[in-house]
């Protein structure tokens, strides 16, 4: 836990020191409800500048792992903790395009029970999405913000748990061979919603690496994300 903490302080304050450091053309930061009028006004500096953005994100995944192996195979969720920062651009001035990238620290895995044998995959990662999203903004301070993209990950800790033999082992390393792959990327698809300058927003991680150490066996990850935060 005090592992947890100092992590999430450290993002805050890269956060906060991010924020401090973004530019604005016309030398004051806009709101961010009223960022969209900036977008059809041809005679404001908006309109042939680049918007850009930054925020903290923390919320729940609902995570799985689905594998060929009986030993790897957690597809019963597991729920675990995602939190970070955020950091986007706008791709073209005067259209409501960006991309969006950042740093998470996340939690995914698994449960499994068969019969007398009952496994938790632990799995924690670092992440790094690569997300293109589109805001439409609406009547009010309220923007809809779907977005689709990958993102690539690194293994940082957790642990198996065998409850039928009472024992538990690192989740990534060499000393085992029924354990993960340290490095996982996949799909990251969902949706958005932004007022004022809260966020809450919605999205599934589909895996694509084969984070088992058989190539014959596939195994892969998968999760559920719902995410709270503000945007600066």
């Amino acid at each position: 836990m005090m592992k947890k903490m100092v992590l999430l302080s450290a993002m805050l304050l890269m956060l906060v020191a991010t924020a401090s450091a973004q530019f604005y053309p016309d030398g004051r930061p806009i709101h961010p409800a009223k960022r969209g009028a900036y977008y059809g006004r041809p005679n404001t500096p908006r309109h042939h500048s680049y918007d850009s953005y930054c925020g903290f994100r923390v919320g729940l995944g609902l995570a799985t792992v689905s594998s060929e192996s009986h030993y790897l195979d957690g597809n019963k969720v597991k729920a675990g903790l995602n939190a970070g920062f955020v950091a986007g651009m706008q791709l073209v001035p005067g259209t409501p395009l960006f991309v969006e990238s950042g740093l998470f620290y996340t939690e995914k895995g698994g449960k499994s029970e068969n019969g007398a044998d009952k496994f938790t995959y632990n799995l924690n990662y670092l992440e790094v999405p690569l997300l293109l999203k589109y805001k439409i903004y609406t009547a009010g301070d309220l923007t809809v913000e779907p977005f689709l993209g990958g993102y690539v990950a690194c293994g940082v800790g957790g642990k198996i748990k065998d409850f039928n033999y009472r024992t538990a082992y690192d989740s990534f390393g060499d000393k085992y061979d029924d354990n993960f792959r340290r490095f996982d990327g996949g799909v990251k698809v969902g949706c958005g919603i932004g007022f004022d300058i809260f966020y809450v927003g919605a999205s599934y991680d589909i895996g694509l690496a084969n984070i088992g150490k058989d190539s014959f066996q596939d195994t892969h990850t998968g999760c559920f994300n719902l995410d709270f935060g503000v945007t600066f």
